[in-house]
């Protein structure tokens, strides 16, 4: 790691006109060497404030968090560090810093800012979102023994493991697809507190009974797709030793 890491900030947006201009200007401007706003085929003119603030913009039409987040990723500029960031104002992006200094510090390979432990203002984080991320960890550490607080998307990660982690989730589960498979290939995982607010706008998750639920369903049906995966290379290692040792 550098002395000064080239860090890439990436934004997924969809709709967030009223937002985008406060999250991009709250991010402390000697920090990244490129922010990229990653447009989720929004009708409304948040391209181009953002482009106004100095982000570039990528359009990704493929509706979906994760489409979004995989298209940032391909267009990034040889980073360090890949920072994501939600674009309706509910992070702080002031607190970008200590998401980064484990990474920088070589104490961490992944960053998850948890609203658990930082301070959420009343209501910002609503009780389904409390409970899916306290099911989700729960399983997470039972199934896969690496604990967690939270499933923020606020987060940093050293952009060599980010490769390595082959994402895939086009839609809801990239959150926890990122933190399962980090939990599997044994990366060094530290979590920060971050503040949180209520954000500007409505969630298209949270904020419709319809949105909870298919995000819930994508998540737990994530966690227990990757626990099956690991479940069947356990076994094919297994026998792969026992006929390496029959045939010995």
């Amino acid at each position: 790691m550098p002395d000064r890491p080239r860090i890439s900030v990436i934004i997924p947006v969809f709709n967030e006109q009223d937002a985008i201009k406060k999250v991009i200007g709250d991010i402390p401007r000697d920090l990244p060497n490129e922010i990229i706003v990653v447009d989720n085929g929004s009708t409304d003119q948040t391209a181009k404030l953002a482009a106004a603030m100095g982000a570039r913009i990528i359009r990704e039409n493929r509706r979906g968090y994760g489409s979004a987040c995989l298209a940032g990723i391909a267009a990034v500029n040889r980073p360090d560090i890949v920072v994501f960031l939600d674009g309706d104002y509910s992070d702080h992006p002031n607190e970008m810093p200590d998401l980064i200094a484990p990474i920088a510090e070589n104490r961490a390979d992944l960053v998850i800012g948890s609203r658990i432990l930082g301070n959420s203002e009343p209501g910002a984080l609503m009780i389904q979102a409390r409970f899916g991320n306290r099911l989700a960890t729960r399983l997470i550490k039972h199934l896969f023994g690496v604990s967690y607080t939270d499933l923020g998307p606020f987060r940093a990660i050293r952009y060599r493991a980010l490769r390595d982690l082959d994402m895939r989730d086009m839609t809801f589960g990239w959150t926890v697809e990122m933190q399962v498979k980090a939990a599997r290939q044994g990366l060094n995982i530290r979590e920060v507190p971050v503040s949180y607010r209520k954000r500007i706008g409505v969630s298209k998750i949270t904020g419709t009974l319809t949105g909870t639920l298919k995000a819930g369903w994508k998540i737990l049906f994530t966690i227990f797709k990757y626990r099956l995966e690991r479940r069947k290379t356990e076994e094919v290692r297994r026998e792969t030793e026992k006929a390496k040792s029959n045939h010995r």
